[in-house]
């Protein structure tokens, strides 16, 4: 070991990797933007009445050339042509019967545009169970990941990838298609405290899924989702009642607040936020079950520290809670937060930590919480489970490794994380490999 290296990780790291990627775009709603007081008349209308006074021979040639230019990059184009004209019309009162499908279609063109939702970074994925596990055998788990993904703007999405996790820790990642589409949001106003209702295409795969910021407070971002399966407890059959319920930071552009998504089968999704003290703060991650009859989060509720919240109410959370554990090693010294809910072994909870330290350098490690208390500490990795080196070190973010969850199969971890923001790559260990190192 050189001078100055930490003890020898137990962790396996893969070669795979995903990176951003400029040529993932996506259709989104284009809006004018400001127009000067003395302009004449509404900005949007005078574009359709540009539009409509075109005759019906250029009106055909300039689709013609839209289709030419577009038709081939994406999914049911002139479908999402059609569905952006609808809303136009609503909003401009517009009548229906004064312009031809053609026409229709090429105002919806006009009213659309390329977003590259990816193109500037992709990182600090979560990982969960799919609601989806048929023909899995106990050796297998068909999973869900999440990414952060950040495009043009430097605004922040959800993005999706589903794959198969091994016994062994091994994994393999379904292929996307050539085109993305973006989750429709239902009727609500993008003021205040409201949920919002989000709804993936029918007909798109999941892996091929954005999720965009809909509300003022997300107009920044949808940042860092930390994903877990919650568990209800039993239905009426006596099933476990599970949903997904994942935290993340909505980020106004100036301001932050936590939120939670939610989702039974990632068709539906229910954005909101997270009401009380507690939702101030960045980085709350839930158990996945109740503690004591409560749910339970682990928060950086004063920027450095990890503190323990129990609340009554999933969405309500009051309480400021109380200290779980600081900074204690020189690798953690800036501030500690949590990567992602933590995860039940025979042991105890097993939580991924991040630590900050000398020249803002982010590491990984892990910490032991009592099965019944959490609030007891049991053990802690006194050095870092995983840190960028070599190449890694490089990218949007120098420096960084980060996660926002692990999915234990068996005995295995799998361990996805974010590198200096710029790429993801993999790790797996076993639980045990990892319980040896703390101390």
């Amino acid at each position: 070991m050189r001078k100055g290296d930490y003890p020898k990780s137990p962790l396996r790291i893969s070669d795979s990797r995903l990176f951003a990627d400029h040529s993932r775009v996506v259709l989104r709603p284009f809006h004018l933007g400001w127009q000067a007081r003395t302009a004449d008349g509404n900005r949007a209308m005078r574009l359709v009445e540009d539009i409509a006074s075109l005759s019906e021979e250029a009106a055909a040639a300039e689709y013609a050339h839209v289709c030419h230019d577009f038709l081939e990059r994406h999914w049911q184009t002139e479908q999402m042509f059609l569905e952006r004209y609808a809303e136009v019309e609503e909003t401009l009162e517009l009548d229906p019967a004064a312009y031809s499908d053609l026409r229709k279609k090429l105002i919806g063109s006009y009213f659309c545009h390329e977003y590259t939702y990816a193109a500037a970074a992709l990182m600090n994925p979560s990982i969960v169970p799919h609601p989806d596990q048929s023909g899995m055998s106990a050796d297998s788990c068909r999973f869900v990941m999440s990414l952060r993904a950040v495009g043009e703007g430097h605004i922040s999405s959800v993005a999706f990838r589903e794959g198969i996790m091994e016994a062994d820790g091994s994994f393999r990642l379904w292929p996307q298609s050539s085109f993305a589409t973006a989750a429709n949001s239902a009727d609500c106003s993008t003021e205040g405290d409201c949920a919002v209702e989000v709804h993936r295409h029918p007909d798109s795969s999941l892996s091929n899924t954005v999720i965009f910021p809909i509300t003022e407070q997300q107009a920044g971002g949808l940042e860092d989702l930390r994903l877990v399966r919650f568990d209800h407890g039993p239905d009426e059959n006596g099933a476990s009642d599970f949903e997904w319920i994942g935290t993340y930071t909505a980020y106004s552009g100036h301001s932050i607040r936590s939120e939670l998504m939610r989702t039974r089968d990632f068709r539906t999704f229910t954005l909101e936020p997270i009401l009380g003290t507690a939702g101030r703060n960045k980085g709350m991650a839930l158990f996945p079950n109740k503690i004591g009859g409560r749910y339970a989060m682990v928060g950086r509720q004063d920027g450095k520290n990890l503190f323990l919240l129990f609340s009554d109410d999933l969405v309500n959370w009051d309480d400021e809670g109380t200290m779980l554990m600081g900074p204690k090693y020189p690798w953690e010294f800036i501030q500690i937060g949590n990567c992602g809910s933590p995860i039940l072994t025979d042991e105890g909870w097993l939580l991924f930590t991040h630590g900050v330290g000398a020249m803002r350098k982010y590491s990984l490690g892990c910490a032991l919480l009592d099965r019944d208390d959490p609030s007891k500490v049991l053990a802690r990795s006194p050095a870092p489970v995983l840190a960028a080196e070599d190449d890694d070190r490089s990218g949007y973010v120098p420096n960084v490794v980060y996660t926002c969850g692990a999915l234990k199969l068996g005995g295995s971890l799998l361990i996805p994380y974010g590198i200096s923001d710029s790429a993801v790559g993999f790790a797996s260990c076993s639980v045990n490999e990892l319980l040896a190192m703390m101390e």
